[in-house]
This record gives structure tokens, sequence and C-alpha cells, in this order.
């Protein structure tokens, strides 16, 4: 269930979603926005500080746990260059990186015999459950620091951006 945090009951519909974003008073709206931002852009902060620990920039330690938690554990390239957002050439000059450091390998794609896919290897598994593992007691520090009304603004926030209202 979506919850409208200090919110008016006239800035919420029927389905308990806020809608201070088409109101004039959006100050309430803006302020559930700032307040989540900044818990994910924290967030995003420690886990690419334990990333930079393991010798692995943003983009490296992001395409490593997209290709990991794909469906199959496998991306093509132009895949994996959409799911970071990236141009297909940057991905390939990313991906050869990765590879070289036996962190992902290419493999076939029994669909297409054309096609390559890339996996991740198990030293690549071995470094993204580490590092989630280092993540994990700072991130839990960090949290436990937020007030119960924070943490339900950023749940509150990424629902309305994710289109979820029970």
């Amino acid at each position: 269930m979506a919850r409208t945090v200090g919110l008016p009951k006239s800035q919420k519909n029927g389905s308990g979603s806020t809608r201070s974003r088409l109101t004039p008073q959006r100050h309430e709206y803006f302020k559930v926005v700032a307040q989540a931002r900044y818990i994910w852009r924290k967030v995003y902060r420690l886990i690419e500080e334990q990333a930079k620990l393991h010798e692995l920039d943003s983009l490296q330690h992001q395409a490593l746990l997209q290709v990991y938690g794909s469906p199959d554990e496998s991306l093509r390239v132009r895949e994996l260059a959409e799911r970071l957002d990236i141009a297909p050439a940057f991905a390939s000059n990313l991906v050869k990186d990765l590879i070289q450091r036996k962190l992902l390998e290419r493999g076939s794609d029994p669909t297409d015999m054309r096609a390559t896919l890339l996996q991740i290897t198990e030293t690549g598994k071995v470094l993204c459950n580490q590092i989630d593992m280092d993540v994990r007691p700072h991130v839990n520090y960090f949290t436990q620091q937020l007030t119960q009304d924070e943490q339900r603004m950023a749940r509150s926030i990424l629902m309305f951006y994710m289109n979820i209202f029970d």
C-alpha cells in the first residue's frame, strides 16, 4: 500500500496515492522527492565506495550487477548498453576490460550463433557478493539513523515513481 506522508486528505486519492504533484501546493510532493533522493544518493555512494575498494568504478560494478542479475545471468552487449543507458561502443570497451580482468566472459548464444552473450564468471560473482557483504553494515547503519517518517517518505516516492498504487 502506498503511503502518503504528511499530506492533507485533499491531496490523496481513494487508492492512497499522493496527488500533490498535480496540485498548486506542490511543496509536500517535493519534500518527499528531496528526502527520497537524499536516501537513494547516500546508499548509492556507499555502494560505490565499496566497489572502488575492490578496484571497480561505478559503471563496471553496475555492468557486473546487470549481467549477474539478468534472468539467465547473460546479456548481449547491446542489452547491457541499454541497461546501463550508455552507447553500445562504450559498453563494448567496458566489457573488454571486465573480460580481461576475468570478471565477465563471452559465450555463444544458442538461439543465434552469430551473436555472443556476456556471462559473469565465478570470480565476478564472488566479487559482487563480497561488495554486497561489505556494503551491508554501512547501509544498515545509515538507514538506522533515519526516522520512521523519513523511511516512509522514501518508500512513498519510490512507489509513486513506479506507479504502484494499491
